[in-house]
């Protein structure tokens, strides 16, 4: 296909993206219920080359959304992360604890911003101050419901430090500051991982950037 027809087939991709699509849930079975949910659904959805699919069996993981916050310090130009055990890492290198921004799910009539200043003082004694939009997504919505909302906070992290968390959810958390230059290239090097930590550095990297 000539570059001119490539062209003229992604515009015409995205002028059909602004028509409403069909799509139904035949059924739905809750498979397990916990502290997260797993469902099995059938459904059907229109197709791309028209008419209709037939039943599509999915497992769906439940589950509400998500809030992320990286604080930043402008006065020192540090951020501020986080480091604790995660299951799901255990077969990282060399062990599984995982450096992460501020995070935590948004309880029900709960704000992002109010539940992004509730998990900073939660997991990191730290009261926010200025607080605002970073970034938004879906976090795997091919398994799961969850979207996460990702937020820049400035604060003083003069005395920031130590190790947090709620007893009663066995959290064990460290926190620590890092040169803000350094937190970004983690990411390249591997030492942030977690998407919600890559997408904050990137997307505080890219404002940094905008901003010079």
């Amino acid at each position: 296909m000539a570059a001119e027809e490539e062209g003229g087939a992604t515009e015409a991709v995205f002028a059909r993206r602004g028509r409403p699509r069909d799509w139904s849930i035949e059924s739905r079975e809750t498979l397990h219920e916990g502290f997260y949910r797993v469902d099995r659904l059938r459904l059907r959805h229109d197709l791309h080359g028209g008419g209709r699919s037939g039943i599509v069996e999915r497992e769906q993981f439940v589950r509400g959304n998500v809030v992320g916050v990286l604080p930043h310090d402008p006065r020192t130009d540090r951020v501020l992360l986080v480091e604790q055990f995660r299951l799901g890492a255990m077969r990282r290198h060399p062990d599984p604890w995982l450096l992460e921004i501020v995070a935590g799910g948004i309880e029900p009539g709960e704000t992002p911003e109010r539940a992004a200043r509730r998990e900073a003082r939660e997991e990191a004694g730290l009261e926010l101050a200025e607080l605002r939009p970073l970034a938004r997504y879906l976090a795997s919505p091919g398994i799961s419901t969850d979207e996460v909302f990702v937020h820049l906070a400035t604060c003083d992290l003069s005395e920031a430090g130590g190790v947090h968390g709620l007893a009663a959810e066995a959290e064990d958390i460290r926190v620590l500051t890092v040169p803000a230059e350094r937190a970004i290239a983690m990411v390249g090097t591997g030492a942030i991982v977690t998407g919600l930590g890559v997408v904050a550095l990137q997307a505080f990297a890219l404002e940094r950037l905008r901003g010079s």
